[in-house]
């Protein structure tokens, strides 16, 4: 694990009205065939009553906002919002298919504590793996932080998870900071995006919309075009001008959908059909 400041406050009490916040660095391949990683600040958030993990953006955004009076919004599509009740392995998945959407998904792990260790500055980290999701994951955790919980939906160590990583080199996790905030931070961008509550819904329903998206991702520019041949429309940096080219930027958009279809549990990545 590279050297990274970490600023940790131990908590011995319990946390009233607070947000104990941990940064991680979040390195990631949309295309597993590509050598390249995305990297991305994500935030987990531990309150009294909840932990919330989602990309450190809609951090600054908010902030943002309040300083400057605005309303200015963002979802990442690359990155996983997830809920979870405090000591709960039922994590509420948010997700943005036109509107935000929300489903429940019930993530036990199934840990083997392995008696490896190693420093990390001050501290002393514990080796344990699992399998979760289609994948084969080496966590390494701290005792003396002890708070059972870690990115995105891995939880339930004796402590909290300092780093993950799965054994194809496709995600990892690495906490690169820990601060307490005064009260706890609400997420707005949960509760509205852009004043629309998320939409309670299936897995089996989101699987449905994506497949019907992935098999005609421009249905709604299409039929705009139609009414409105005369007014350029531009996908992808592309001016459409004929009907015709969207059979072309159909199929780009498939391909892409198809190459970066790599998702955290990848057991249960959609089977895209090719054209």
């Amino acid at each position: 694990m590279k050297t990274l400041i970490l600023t940790f406050v131990l908590i011995i009490e319990t946390i009233h009205a607070q947000t104990h916040r941990f940064i991680y660095e979040f390195k990631f391949k949309q295309n597993p065939k590509q050598a390249e990683f995305k990297k991305e600040n994500m935030t987990l958030d531990v309150n009294p009553d909840n932990v919330k993990f989602y990309n450190y953006h809609y951090v600054t955004i908010d902030s943002t906002n309040i300083t400057k009076g605005q309303n200015s919004q963002l979802w990442d599509t690359s990155t996983p919002v997830i809920v979870r009740g405090k000591n709960s392995n039922i994590n509420s998945n948010y997700i943005l298919i036109n509107d935000v959407f929300v489903y429940d998904t019930e993530s036990k792990m199934h840990w083997n504590l392995e008696k490896e260790t190693k420093k990390f500055e001050n501290y002393t980290l514990q080796k344990a793996t699992t399998n979760f999701g289609g994948r084969h994951w080496t966590a390494w955790f701290c005792k003396e932080i002890n708070i059972p919980e870690g990115p995105y939906k891995f939880r339930g160590l004796p402590g909290m998870i300092f780093q993950i990583y799965d054994d194809k080199n496709n995600f990892e996790f690495t906490l690169v900071k820990s601060f307490k905030l005064n009260s706890t931070y609400k997420t707005p961008f949960i509760q509205s995006f852009y004043g629309q509550k998320p939409i309670k819904t299936t897995q089996e329903n989101i699987d449905k919309m994506l497949m019907n998206e992935y098999k005609d991702p421009y249905h709604d520019t299409r039929e705009e075009f139609k009414k409105n041949s005369n007014t350029t429309f531009s996908i992808n940096g592309v001016d459409v001008k004929d009907i015709s080219q969207f059979k072309e930027l159909t199929e780009s958009r498939q391909r892409y959908i198809r190459e970066n279809n790599n998702p955290i549990e990848v057991n249960k990545a959609l089977q895209y059909p090719e054209s």
